[in-house]
């Protein structure tokens, strides 16, 4: 009898899961169809930008220019449906989590909003332009005549500011998953050579094949990992502070 019930408590929460997701989904699709109609504003805005003013603007294949509404469409989905994802995250867990750490845990949603848009703007403004100003340079001095596809030019930019907009939420999400006891700063200190690693690698990935470009992006995640591990033990320390007090 016992056995059953927990079967069904475990339905219960597995057909909560699947709504909460049902409705992030149809929150990303409607995103997706807002960000493709206001698209051409942001990419005209865009155009008009400094770093991007002397930049001749080419299609070199026919769905070129539908690939960029598509980028920039999928990117302010992103940018609507993550608080969204969290907030229903949130409500997931709540029911698991004492009044304080409901209060506590809910505030962690409108900061790692709030750091992916910091993370995305320093990316597009300080490293992108950079690392483009780093690139041409060697077409500078090859005497080769520079000539970019649209295409080519907004996803080398979405390669690139997407990724670390993500990661600058990584402090935010490791103090949330702190705070729910999914997550040690043990665990993480354990993890910091294989973290290491990857943020190098995603760091390589995301820049050109070039040593300083991928120790320009690779610095800043490597500290923000570091940062995090600080702010997971602060977490740590008053979780086990309000447990010992709950006992």
């Amino acid at each position: 009898m016992a056995e059953h019930s927990s079967d069904q408590h475990i339905l219960q929460h597995l057909g909560e899961l699947r709504r909460r997701l049902i409705w992030v989904l149809l929150v990303f699709i409607v995103a997706i169809v807002v960000g493709f109609i206001y698209a051409e504003p942001i990419v005209q805005h865009l155009k008009n930008d400094p770093a991007a003013r002397d930049i001749p603007w080419n299609v070199f294949a026919l769905g070129d220019a539908l690939r960029v509404y598509l980028q920039f469409a999928f990117l302010m989905a992103l940018v609507i449906t993550t608080p969204f994802a969290m907030f229903q995250m949130w409500k997931f867990v709540k029911p698991g989590l004492k009044p304080n750490e409901q209060k506590a845990t809910l505030l962690y949603i409108p900061g790692a909003f709030f750091l992916f848009i910091v993370g995305i703007l320093f990316a597009y403004y300080y490293i992108f332009p950079f690392v483009v100003q780093f690139v041409t340079s060697f077409s500078e001095r090859l005497g080769a005549q520079e000539m970019y596809g649209i295409s080519q030019y907004f996803g080398f930019m979405f390669r690139l500011i997407l990724p670390i907009g993500i990661v600058f939420e990584l402090p935010v999400i490791v103090m949330f998953l702190t705070r729910i006891r999914l997550l040690t700063p043990h665990v993480l200190r354990k993890m910091r050579r294989h973290a290491y690693v990857l943020l190098v690698v995603v760091a390589a990935m995301i820049t050109p094949p070039d040593f300083v470009s991928n120790i320009l992006v690779a610095i800043p995640l490597i500290l923000l990992y570091e940062v995090s591990i600080w702010l997971s033990n602060r977490v740590y320390r008053n979780v086990q502070a309000e447990d010992a007090a709950w006992k």
